[in-house]
């Protein structure tokens, strides 16, 4: 009996995986296009299970691929004979519609519209057979009826889908907006549906619809998650001081945590809006009773007022710092503000002995081996900075033999092969970022590549590598901040080297110097030099991309920011800046973004 037992469960499986493996192959003649080889195999299959809908459907859409409407239409008929199923009262509909029978299909949908009054069961299917060919006005009409129906069930996040199918933003907000009032912990699902359709611009429609809603529900009823999703909007929208107003009113409802806040100064910070991370992390000092979180506050306030300051206030940024230490004290619960200090001295204050010394006494501190690696990683920073090449390799390759595989490890790995290549040991540098070129670190990994790729380009053109030596030295005076000695060992190379392949490095990186003391104008005609004369180098997208970044931001010359984006959108399509040059080249046009 156990014998005869697990034969026939053999022999259900085996058929039961016959008829799985021929509908994939029937789905693959279908998606091939070979309408007639899986027809032959869905009608098998439906013979096999008369009673399947799938394959009803199935055999019913390929005859109507086939254009036989006729036959369609007569298995659609027999089987509504029946039973008058609602969906496939739909998919009759459908067959007519194919047949410009506009009038019979209208009927037909209509009574499936209909259907639902008695049996709201069906509700979610005939919507959805609606959806499958497009229908999406009958869709709608199902689920407004469906909200009358069945009151306790929520149907917004089925019509915000079909308004965004329909290219109705508007309605789609609002739906997305009533769903996040029946189900706030959605709210983070919503601003990922929603992201797509606005931009950085405030005045693009989708923002304003947006804005304009939530502030509508916001003075309704001032819930959390209105304030939350408000803020979100100005972050999108890089409206930093805006958000700020919104996590503020947020915080006072619920004075739990000022994570969000301070998430969003290190947000500002990053790009680049000083003064709203400046006034965003003063509201933190005044409001937290965490002595971690004030000297972090603490901390990133400084390294703001660092940026362009004078020496008179570089020396009260200095003296602040030591009324930290002396508030808190040298441990290793200061050591971010200690490695902050270090680099303040050296980079700021070109105290590069008082950096050095200061940071040799936090490494004698109670410390992890990770804490005692990043202190490590600054000093030789520094050593790098004097130009002391041998004691910084020493440093980076410490790190790397303790700390294995971490990513430290790998940014020692690559910051030795930085330093070999300052002091022209090319080869070994090559050496180490063929390495790096696969590290987990994506950023290591690139930064790696174009450091190999300018080597191994140039190393080879000129058996003394005087002009790679000279774009070295070129690049250890920008690492030391000394930009003209930087911009003028460049204009050496583009003077005595012409015709050699690390012109088009050399226009680039002193453009990008030009831009940092705010000479656009030069900075413009490298990047013109680089597009006309170097089109088919590596350097063609980026030079696109920067100048165009260029013409948006310093020169207002949004046309000709517009015409180098579009370049890169159709003639670059695998570079980087493909994605942010479409969204900023559409955005210059004044398309809705969706």
């Amino acid at each position: 009996m156990r014998k005869v037992l697990l034969t026939l469960i053999l022999l259900i499986g085996v058929h039961f995986g016959n008829a799985q493996n021929n509908e994939i192959l029937a789905d693959s003649y279908y998606k091939k296009g070979e309408f007639k080889k899986a027809l032959i195999i869905y009608q098998n299959l439906l013979k096999e299970k008369p009673y399947s809908y799938n394959f009803i459907f199935k055999v019913v859409d390929t005859h109507q691929q086939l254009e036989q409407f006729d036959i369609a239409e007569d298995i659609l008929v027999q089987r509504l004979a029946k039973r008058r199923n609602p969906t496939l009262i739909v998919e009759l509909g459908y067959n007519y519609q194919l047949r410009d029978s506009l009038d019979k299909a209208q009927i037909l949908y209509d009574e499936a519209i209909a259907y639902i009054d008695e049996k709201p069961n069906y509700i979610y299917s005939i919507a959805r057979k609606f959806e499958e060919h497009s229908l999406l006005d009958e869709a709608i009409k199902i689920y407004n009826k469906a909200k009358q129906l069945t009151p306790d069930k929520n149907y917004n996040i089925q019509l915000a889908r079909i308004y965004g199918d329909q290219g109705n933003v508007e309605k789609m907000f609002e739906n997305y907006i009533e769903y996040i009032d029946y189900k706030p912990n959605y709210l983070n699902n919503i601003k990922r549906s929603v992201s797509d359709f606005i931009s950085e611009n405030k005045d693009n429609e989708n923002n304003v619809f947006l804005r304009r809603q939530l502030l509508k529900k916001l003075q309704q009823n001032p819930s959390p998650y209105w304030y939350e999703m408000l803020s979100w909007l100005y972050v999108q929208e890089k409206a930093y001081a805006k958000s700020f107003i919104q996590e503020k009113a947020l915080y006072k409802r619920n004075p739990e945590s000022l994570d969000r806040i301070i998430e969003l100064a290190i947000t500002a910070l990053n790009d680049s809006d000083n003064d709203t991370a400046k006034d965003i992390f003063n509201y933190i000092l005044k409001t937290t009773l965490d002595p971690s979180t004030a000297l972090t506050a603490h901390q990133y306030i400084l390294q703001i007022d660092s940026k362009n300051a004078d020496k008179k206030s570089l020396d009260r940024i200095e003296e602040k710092y030591k009324e930290l230490f002396q508030i808190f004290g040298l441990s290793e619960l200061t050591l971010s503000l200690q490695l902050a200090y270090g680099e303040f001295l050296a980079f700021y204050q070109k105290d590069t002995d008082a950096a050095t010394k200061f940071l040799r006494k936090s490494m004698k501190l109670n410390i992890s081996d990770f804490q005692e690696a990043t202190v490590k990683l600054l000093l030789a920073d520094i050593l790098v900075l004097q130009e002391k090449f041998n004691e910084a390799l020493i440093f980076y390759s410490q790190i790397q033999a303790n700390l294995k595989n971490s990513t430290i490890s790998q940014e020692a790995r690559f910051k030795v092969a930085k330093t070999s290549y300052y002091k022209g040991d090319f080869d070994w540098a090559e050496s180490q970022l063929k390495i790096l070129k696969s590290s987990t670190s994506q950023l290591i990994a690139n930064d790696a590549l174009d450091l190999k790729l300018l080597i191994s380009d140039n190393k080879y053109e000129d058996s003394t590598r005087t002009a790679l030596k000279l774009y070295a030295k070129a690049d250890l005076y920008t690492f030391q901040n000394k930009t003209d000695k930087a911009i003028s060992i460049l204009d050496k190379i583009l003077a005595e080297h012409k015709g050699e392949s690390i012109i088009d490095q050399a226009l680039y990186q002193q453009a990008k110097l030009f831009e940092k003391k705010k000479l656009f104008d030069k900075a413009e005609a490298n990047y013109l030099l680089i597009i006309k004369d170097y089109r088919e180098d590596i350097l063609m997208d980026d030079a696109l991309y920067h100048l165009a970044e260029l013409y948006n931001t310093f020169l207002a010359k949004p046309e000709d920011a517009k015409a180098n984006y579009e370049r890169i959108i159709f003639e670059h399509e695998d570079s980087i800046y493909f994605i942010d040059a479409r969204k900023k080249f559409r955005m210059l046009r004044g398309d809705p973004i969706n």
